[in-house]
């Protein structure tokens, strides 16, 4: 398990340099904000089924949007693996299917602001229009 262990933080630093140079932000910071408003949002059913938010919107300040629309869609992607990642090694069950949407927004920070709701047996291409 050790060497399985090890080999995931190898690929969580080669994400958070990926999410680096495009973000042009510190990419831990978004990460963990991701992860913290997945485990905020945690309700415990029972003792073996955890349940989490399904839908999360990470608005961006739009100078960070700009940088964004340059590569495509990919960043959207990669932001629901990590939360799909966390999920799975936190044993979290989903509330429906998992979707993450970048959008402009005006956040306080300058930077990015991430909000998150629970929407059951929704299809993940109905849960809103995608900005990327």
């Amino acid at each position: 398990m050790g060497l399985l262990l090890r080999w995931e933080r190898v690929v969580e630093e080669c994400e958070s340099a990926l999410i680096a140079k495009i973000f042009r932000i510190d990419p831990v910071q978004l990460l963990d904000a991701l992860r913290e408003e997945c485990d905020a949002h945690a309700v415990v059913c029972s003792q073996s089924r955890v349940l989490v938010p399904n839908d999360y919107t990470v608005e961006l300040a739009q100078k960070v949007h700009d940088e964004l629309a340059a590569h495509g869609g990919e960043v959207g992607q990669h932001l629901t693996d990590v939360l799909a990642r966390h999920a799975t090694d936190h044993g979290y069950e989903w509330a429906g299917p998992l979707t993450v949407h970048v959008t402009i927004g005006e956040v306080p920070n300058g930077r990015y602001r991430i909000s998150s709701a629970a929407l059951a047996h929704i299809p993940a291409d109905a849960a809103g229009p995608r900005a990327m």
